[in-house]
């Protein structure tokens, strides 16, 4: 594909054939001639764990496990089984966490890690393992941060309460650092901080929640038409920049009873029409995972999806993060948007929201707080200086 650097042409597409949402049968076919090529095994195991498909990788591979070399299946197996290891601490850690969280009286919602793999993959082992990731309603983030410090959890960051009141409006998450490791847990009132101009309905999304046994547990997590909206938005935000979340996606293309009319309804009142579309197709031409006619009528093309697909292709390859500090990000995210209107939010919010680097670059006292955002216009206009 465009953008893949020479020496890695065989191990991509391994791994894209090991992640591929094509027919069994098929997909073996496929590896079994491409393991019949030289094989840059370090290569292909550092691509698997950087776009986070190791698990879907040795899965694969273990059905054909004779062309493999011994040694590099030992080296797989031994990945798969860490994070098998982690997938049940994490596991530990969430249950331990809902309960103490249910007792009190606080609902939150699971939507990424370990349940994202058993909603999607039905096995916590087949996705690699992050933190913990919870959806909650923003008036409760006092309580949630205070019942959790009992289980050990502190705030990777510390706000003071004007700080805090004009994050939750403006920013969309609170990390928290466990006994198991910096930034373990993370509070989500929003989908995305609010300069991206994408309001998602939150309380919607708690409504139409689905329970689902996660780690044998029943849990409460976004319906599989969120999901697929709640996804695309996010690996939009990261220029899908890993593998792993178009795999994702391709599993929610293969739900039969996707409500696809329903999502696009709720994609065009959303504005992100475009971004769903140019991650379907984008999960359809590097993983084969075929559109459904029914997604199709609902979520047509416009001219641009396409050539945006074009571009973003050799950036899912590149070793190099795409600067989302960068005016080619921000123009980027704003030609994903297909509203006039969406686009000037996005940028008016963009350039006068303030936020923790504002608070941090200058100390103004309480009264001042709502000049932040000439401190904002200020840093804004330095980095335009400098580029």
């Amino acid at each position: 594909m465009p953008g893949t650097s020479a020496t890695l042409d065989s191990e991509w597409s391994l791994l894209l054939a090991a992640c591929s949402a094509i027919p069994h049968d098929e997909k073996l076919s496929r590896l079994r001639s491409l393991l019949r090529q030289p094989v840059r095994w370090k290569s292909l195991f550092d691509l698997a764990d950087r776009h986070g498909v190791q698990p879907l990788l040795y899965q694969a591979l273990l059905c054909l496990e004779e062309a493999v070399p011994p040694e590099e299946m030992r080296s797989l197996k031994q990945s798969y089984q860490t994070n098998l290891h982690k997938a049940l601490l994490l596991s530990r850690e969430l249950i331990r966490i809902i309960e103490r969280l249910t007792t009190g009286g606080l609902e939150v919602m699971p939507y990424k890690g370990v349940a994202l793999a058993e909603v999607l993959y039905k096995d916590i082992a087949l996705r690699q393992s992050g933190d913990i990731d919870l959806l909650i309603r923003p008036q409760d983030l006092p309580r949630i941060r205070d019942a959790v410090r009992e289980l050990g959890y502190t705030p990777h960051l510390a706000f003071t309460d004007v700080e805090e009141r004009a994050y939750l409006k403006s920013g969309y998450e609170c990390a928290f650092d466990g006994t198991a490791g910096p930034n373990l847990l993370e509070l989500q009132w929003a989908i995305q901080p609010r300069f991206y101009a994408v309001d998602f309905d939150m309380e919607g999304l708690f409504q139409r929640a689905v329970t689902l046994p996660v780690a044998a547990q029943p849990m409460k997590t976004p319906s599989p038409a969120d999901l697929f909206l709640v996804l695309s938005v996010h690996a939009a935000k990261h220029v899908w920049g890993r593998l792993v979340w178009l795999c994702d996606i391709a599993q929610l293309m293969q739900f039969p009873d996707l409500d696809w009319a329903w999502i696009g309804s709720e994609a065009r009142d959303l504005g992100v029409a475009r971004i769903l579309r140019v991650t379907m197709l984008a999960a359809n031409r590097l993983l084969g995972a075929p559109i459904p006619a029914t997604a199709d009528e609902s979520l047509p093309e416009d001219s641009s999806t396409r050539t945006l697909v074009e571009e973003i292709q050799p950036h899912i390859v590149n070793k190099d993060a795409f600067d989302t500090e960068s005016l080619k990000y921000f123009r980027l995210m704003m030609r994903l948007r297909e509203r006039h209107a969406d686009r000037r939010r996005f940028l008016q919010r963009l350039v006068l929201t303030p936020g923790p680097n504002e608070w941090n670059a200058v100390r103004l006292p309480k009264s001042l707080f709502p000049l932040y955002w000439l401190v904002r216009l200020s840093r804004l206009a330095a980095r335009l200086v400098r580029v």
